[in-house]
């Protein structure tokens, strides 16, 4: 498959049998992110990869921040949002938390590190495809707090930008519509 072929074809895939990714495959992923363009060769990245049992710990974290967040935390719907937000380490077999580590480079620019990691994360996602792995990047405020930060043993200006989920596709890849990249660019020519 050319890149081309990759990219227009990858989808995020939300749900995942629980078999497991081959270790040889997670390493090549995670060879994948490091190719990553970053300005000043900061490598403003680290990974923590979950699998079996490896998950539990994280559910546990999830579990006592969600109790923090929750409405009515000792309703049964708050329990039931609680026991949902702890289990979604077990949402694919293999986890991959992706974290911004700031270079310490004064001249190092903050958004060009989060940018970074982007590109590392999107170079996981086509690589796992690549290989027929399922995957998705999920984000949200859950993940990157400071008892989850803690968990992994991150500094105060160490965050974590998402995690991304792996495993074999249990569902049918979906059909996209993106809007023409014309209705999105400006090509600007002369010097008007």
């Amino acid at each position: 498959m050319n890149v081309f072929e990759t990219i227009k074809n990858r989808r995020s895939i939300g749900k995942m049998k629980d078999v497991p990714v081959e270790r040889e495959k997670v390493e090549k992923i995670l060879e994948a992110a490091i190719w990553a363009p970053n300005h000043r060769h900061t490598e403003p990245w680290k990974f923590f990869v979950l699998s079996g049992e490896g998950r539990r710990p994280l559910s546990r974290v999830l579990k006592e921040v969600a109790y923090g967040r929750v409405d009515e935390p000792e309703s049964e719907a708050g329990q039931k949002r609680i026991e949902k937000i702890s289990q979604k380490p077990f949402a694919a077999p293999t986890v991959i938390v992706v974290a911004l580590s700031p270079d310490d480079d004064p001249k190092a620019i903050y958004i060009e590190d989060v940018c970074a990691v982007a590109a590392a994360t999107q170079n996981m996602l086509l690589a796992a495809h690549e290989m027929d792995i399922a995957s998705i990047w999920r984000s949200g405020p859950i993940f990157d707090t400071p008892k989850v930060r803690e968990y992994f043993n991150l500094s105060e200006r160490e965050e974590i930008l998402g995690l991304i989920f792996l495993g074999e596709p249990d569902m049918e890849k979906g059909k996209v519509k993106r809007t023409p990249f014309e209705e999105k660019t400006t090509w600007i020519e002369s010097d008007n």
